[in-house]
């Protein structure tokens, strides 16, 4: 088992592109929750229209990448707000089942044989981000950063990627700092109290939703132009669960939190899988295989984020005074 290898995997996925993927659906679940207090299990269908709309923009619409992007972003604010009006009006885990089922629908229209000329169907999309990497203005050449050895076109990705992530953070922090952001808050700890004021609570949540909605678009375009690929069985529960994850691990009502929690996040998954594959080679875990590494690697991960919630429920940013959700 080579252990500088795996630490050099697991401290990779600190600047991957995914893992900024992630970060980006995280922050935009963090408007959702930490700072509304939208109970939002289907953070996956914001992803996946983002990332269909792009592909579906150059494919079918014959748009530019950046034309393409942007209409990405309109399908997004059209499905926040078909699945906004008629629900938010819905609290706490009927809002949860509701936003779970959307994302389970959306998913299964994609894979549907009846919008295949469309969506591809099951096999998904391909072939659609060629231009993102003509826009490249780093030189051609192999960068060697100490650890990584990245080509021009990772190089171009990873600084896209993460300028992204820094922007939506920065957007954040300045709208939770404005008086809108203050009143998202009052409506996370005492919606009835907001409503009392004199404010539209039905209209700030809706707001909310479509906000941290292009976040995840947004975080769905990165990922399938990192991919090189759409298919609907990416956007399947586990995404949002792993969004969620993120978001505890760093802190749901914070800037830094979704950030933090991403990147720690991956480089524990990459290194408990690879741990768990060499001691399994060498022959120190006799009673597992290969093929079991993947699910003892998540079982491993669920236990430390119950332990996680248990006595750190605040996550690694958090605060104890913003735990108070309105039910």
């Amino acid at each position: 088992m080579d252990l500088m290898l795996t630490l050099q995997l697991a401290i990779g996925e600190l600047f991957s592109p995914l893992t900024a993927a992630y970060i980006l659906c995280a922050i935009g679940l963090s408007v959702h929750f930490g700072f509304t207090g939208l109970l939002n299990f289907g953070q996956a269908a914001f992803a996946a229209v983002g990332a269909y709309g792009m592909a579906i923009g150059v494919l079918t619409l014959k748009l530019p990448l950046l034309g393409a992007m942007g209409f990405a972003l309109l399908c997004v604010v059209a499905f926040a707000l078909f699945l906004g009006i008629p629900t938010l009006r819905l609290r706490a885990d009927y809002l949860a089942i509701v936003t779970i089922a959307a994302a389970e629908v959306f998913r299964y229209l994609m894979s549907t044989s009846g919008f295949a000329e469309v969506t591809g169907g099951s096999n998904g999309l391909s072939q659609f981000g060629y231009e993102f990497y003509t826009w490249n203005p780093v030189p051609k050449a192999e960068y060697n950063l100490g650890l990584f050895t990245w080509t021009e076109e990772q190089v171009w990705l990873r600084l896209v990627a993460f300028s992204a992530v820094a922007v939506s953070a920065i957007l954040v922090s300045l709208m939770m700092k404005s008086p809108w952001g203050r009143v998202l808050k009052g409506i996370r700890e005492d919606e009835d109290a907001v409503r009392s004021l004199g404010k539209n609570v039905f209209f700030y949540k809706l707001q909310s939703l479509i906000i941290g909605g292009l976040f995840a678009g947004l975080g769905g375009i990165v990922f399938v132009i990192s991919m090189s690929n759409v298919q609907p069985s990416t956007w399947v529960t586990t995404f949002t669960f792993m969004i969620w994850t993120v978001l505890l691990l760093g802190g749901a009502a914070t800037i830094l939190g979704p950030i933090a929690g991403g990147m720690l996040f991956f480089v524990l998954l990459t290194l408990t899988n690879e741990l768990l594959a060499g001691l399994v080679a060498i022959g120190w875990l006799p009673f597992l295989d290969q093929p079991q590494v993947a699910q003892i690697r998540f079982i491993l991960i669920g236990l430390a984020l119950m332990l996680l919630v248990i006595f750190r429920p605040q996550g690694i940013f958090g605060n104890k005074k913003e735990l108070r959700f309105n039910g």
